[in-house]
């Protein structure tokens, strides 16, 4: 049988696809990066790394963008399927965010950073950096990174509750501006419906997850996976055994947590103790 040929010829890959069509849309209106940028909004640069794929951009602008190019919704779709293609990630991590989009509930003890899905641009670009990413692939990972927020968002998105150790409120970043941003956001998360936020402050003792953090995942057919990470590695695991007794452990950890009401008065003590500006 020959092989089946694409009717387009454009790119099959959510995030060059999603690229391709800003490029082309543009084209067909025949306006600069510039232009676009001054009827819609936001920064050309932006643009500019949207149509590159070196970043996917937010819901808001790819909304605002929609109504600019009049496609009816075609580019947030694309913007959805690029967000959620698990190809985009490191390979460990793709059977994991396959899941993770299916999640009907998650939980997650985070050791030394907030968790990924609670992570604004700044930190993430910090984070990943830090761990020796540059140029496109560092742009790329950050997309990829902020982009899984929107699982959290809207009136369907899943029940998500972090425990964070203080060591995570308290690693700031370099920027004294994004750190404040990354506060905030945690605030501002903490105050959503559908998000707990327990902090566990310095004191309360040796626990099971010292060292690891971990995050379980729900399913819809009913259940539970983990995922186990630290410095070095990241492993699934899925045998029902071990995922329940990591879950006892969890359930240890969080009576030792404060409860949401008490973690977000502690957050907020750490933003209005952050400063405002870089030390010299």
């Amino acid at each position: 049988m020959p092989q089946r040929r694409a009717i387009t010829g454009r790119s099959q890959e959510p995030r060059a696809r999603f690229a391709e069509e800003l490029r082309l849309l543009r084209h067909a209106r025949g306006a600069s990066l510039r232009g676009v940028a001054e009827v819609v909004g936001w920064d050309a640069s932006q643009f500019g790394k949207m149509e590159n794929g070196h970043t996917l951009g937010g819901p808001e602008i790819v909304e605002a963008l929609d109504q600019y190019y009049g496609t009816g919704g075609m580019l947030l779709t694309l913007w959805e399927l690029a967000v959620a293609d698990p190809t985009q990630f490191k390979e460990r991590y793709r059977r994991y965010m396959v899941l993770e989009a299916e999640a009907v509930s998650m939980w997650q003890y985070s050791l030394s950073r907030p968790p990924g899905l609670l992570q604004v641009e700044g930190y993430a670009r910090e984070a990943l950096a830090a761990g020796g990413l540059s140029g496109g692939a560092l742009d790329q990972q950050v997309g990829a990174r902020v982009g899984r927020r929107h699982v959290l968002d809207g009136d369907g998105a899943p029940p998500f509750r972090a425990i964070l150790s203080e060591t995570v409120l308290r690693n700031s970043l370099r920027d004294a501006r994004q750190w404040r941003a990354q506060l905030a956001y945690l605030m501002e998360a903490s105050e959503r419906p559908n998000i707990a936020i327990h902090v566990l402050p310095f004191g309360s003792g040796l626990h099971g997850m010292d060292g690891t953090d971990l995050m379980f995942l729900r399913l819809a057919e009913g259940r539970t996976v983990a995922y186990a990470e630290n410095d070095v590695q990241g492993e699934l695991i899925e045998e029902a055994s071990k995922v329940e007794q990591l879950q006892r452990t969890y359930d240890d950890l969080r009576d030792l947590a404060l409860n949401p009401a008490e973690s977000r008065s502690f957050i907020l003590r750490v933003l209005e103790e952050a400063p405002c500006e870089p030390s010299t």
